[in-house]
């Protein structure tokens, strides 16, 4: 509660006052963040509050008021309140300012391309042409991690001038909560720079210290994280060596995840799908929970890879996962769309494309992509209006074609879906369709929820809905998919069981004949030939006729040759 002064002489126990009340709810609410309980941890929170309205330059009192939010979860706070710290953030500029400007589109890109850089990552070697039309004084270096070296260099960059007047706190309670919200490159670079921090104070610390003060028992450390300690009695902490434990564990974990997804986008820009699909499995299969917004851009990796690989049911699945966790994906929905329309299942293929046109126009009524300042999206502001228009005329057209009865239900590319070849064998799709029932059932797929780390509890119940709406109309599409295939085998199989039938009968005749022909007695293959029998038949019975003619019949009989001859 501020007071203001009533006389010009009572100016200065003003400012002692509110002090003093500063002071006095910093001492209470540090007691009530030791208990860690959360409605104790929401009365500090409030406390503080209060206590930053007093005495709004009072470090102390923001330190300990991110701390709190810091255990509460609220790592979106966190980020909000110290959003000028985050690296990336600084290098796209100032602000994700809400406007549809260039320059909130250039922040909003720099944000969320991590697929570009990402791929600068994998550059390990600079290539001759960068080295000849760069300076010739530059030494060719080995290059790692270049995205995280750029994001050190802008923190370096202004750390001469804020370090003395602000604490190192910020980086690390910051980087642990980027890492929550899934910004792993920031988180490192934030812990990296907050360890530094507390490595150069301490020796300054130690310098300053005479042999006499100097003690082992007086060197706040934990493994290879030193913690400080002020050497000042009023700004006096003792070492958290627990806090600084857990940041060193949470600093190889994200280098790690790190470590994993750069292989995984190197295997797939060398077309190594199958190494692709392997790494993004380690991270999203882990036995080790990830942040949110971490798994979903690793899904959509793997997505990508699936779909490189041929194996599109897997593929729509992946993007699946990403809607439910982050329906204003942009990337996912435009992939599942692309994948739908594939395999030719135009109905869901328009409605993911109305879904995505009725977020595009949500982006240019609010004037800014969705979500906070620091979210990472694949799309710039600028080319939102352009995408509308080019996604207005196709669904048009798709909705023409719909209409006209050309595309239809019974037209979706069941073998393309499931992975089979045209003509496949029984086996071959028993085989394809029990491993996708077994990876593609909706209770089956509702378990990476238990390996996601989400921030906010309240959206447990509409993620598990989103997912299980969309497990189970993938499910049914495979299942009505094996119906159809399995319609067509059967017909096939029926078709070339008639051809075997027929070739068998021919087969036979043929023997038959053949048999005949062995069969046939020695004098009838030794007999003349007919025209012999011919000749000599007619002969005789000349001779019969002249004969009776002679007796006395008077009615000779008449040789037609010609009729025999025939």
């Amino acid at each position: 509660m501020v007071v203001s002064p009533c006389l010009s002489g009572e100016k200065k126990h003003w400012w002692l006052r509110n002090r003093k009340i500063a002071r006095k709810y910093l001492r209470e609410a540090r007691h009530l963040m030791a208990t860690q309980d959360p409605s104790d941890l929401s009365e500090a929170l409030s406390l503080l509050d209060a206590a930053i309205l007093a005495s709004p330059r009072l470090e102390l009192a923001l330190e300990l008021r991110a701390r709190c939010l810091l255990q509460l979860r609220r790592f979106r706070d966190v980020a909000d309140m110290l959003q000028d710290y985050i690296p990336s953030l600084r290098l796209g500029g100032s602000g994700g300012g809400g406007n549809g400007s260039d320059n909130s589109g250039s922040v909003s890109s720099d944000n969320s391309s991590s697929q570009q850089l990402s791929r600068e990552q994998m550059k390990l070697l600079p290539s001759s042409s960068s080295s000849a039309d760069g300076d010739e004084r530059d030494p060719p270096i080995f290059k790692c991690f270049s995205t995280v070296s750029n994001l050190k260099k802008k923190v370096m960059a202004g750390l001469c001038k804020s370090c003395d007047k602000e604490g190192q706190w910020r980086y690390t309670v910051l980087g642990e909560a980027c890492c929550h919200l899934g910004l792993m490159e920031d988180a490192m670079v934030l812990l990296q720079t907050g360890k530094r921090l507390a490595s150069a104070a301490f020796r300054r610390e130690c310098i300053c210290w005479s042999d006499d003060s100097f003690s082992i028992s007086s060197i706040p450390f934990s493994g290879d994280t030193i913690t400080t300690a002020s050497s000042s009695p009023s700004n006096h902490r003792p070492a958290n060596a627990a806090e600084s434990e857990s940041a060193t564990h949470l600093l190889a974990h994200i280098k790690l995840l790190i470590c994993r997804r750069t292989a995984a986008l190197a295997a797939l820009d060398a077309s190594l799908h199958s190494e692709a699909i392997r790494h993004f499995s380690k991270i999203l299969d882990g036995r080790r929970c990830a942040p949110r917004g971490f798994l979903a851009d690793c899904y959509m990796g793997r997505a990508a890879a699936y779909r490189a690989a041929g194996r599109l049911a897997e593929s729509i699945s992946d993007c699946n996962k990403t809607l439910a966790l982050d329906p204003t994906s942009i990337q996912a929905l435009e992939t599942r769309a692309d994948l739908l329309e594939s395999v030719r299942c135009f109905p869901d293929c328009l409605h993911d494309l109305e879904h995505l046109k009725l977020l595009y126009n949500s982006i240019l009524r609010d004037r800014k992509l969705p979500g906070p300042p620091w979210k990472r999206h694949h799309v710039q502001y600028r080319e939102v209006p352009g995408r509308l228009c080019a996604l207005t005329v196709k669904v048009q057209e798709l909705k023409k074609r719909v209409a006209s009865g050309e595309m239809g239900s019974s037209n979706v590319d069941y073998y393309l879906l499931m992975g089979l070849r045209r003509g496949c064998t029984r086996s071959e799709l028993e085989r394809a369709h029990l491993l996708l029932t077994i990876r593609h059932k909706p209770d089956k797929v509702m378990g990476f929820m238990e390996r996601c780390e989400f921030v906010d509890d309240r959206d447990l119940d509409s993620i598990r809905d989103r997912a299980r709406m969309s497990a189970v109309l993938l499910y049914r599409l495979i299942q009505k998919g094996y119906r159809s295939v399995t319609a067509n085998v059967l017909d096939e199989e029926a078709a070339e069981k008639q051809r075997k039938k027929a070739f068998a009968a021919s087969s036979a005749a043929v023997s038959v004949v053949q048999t005949l022909q062995a069969q046939e007695p020695e004098d009838i293959k030794h007999s003349p030939p007919a025209a012999v029998f011919q000749g000599l038949f007619c002969r005789d019975l000349a001779a019969v006729s002249s004969l009776l003619s002679q007796v006395g019949f008077n009615r000779p009989i008449t040789v037609k040759y010609e009729a025999l001859t025939c």
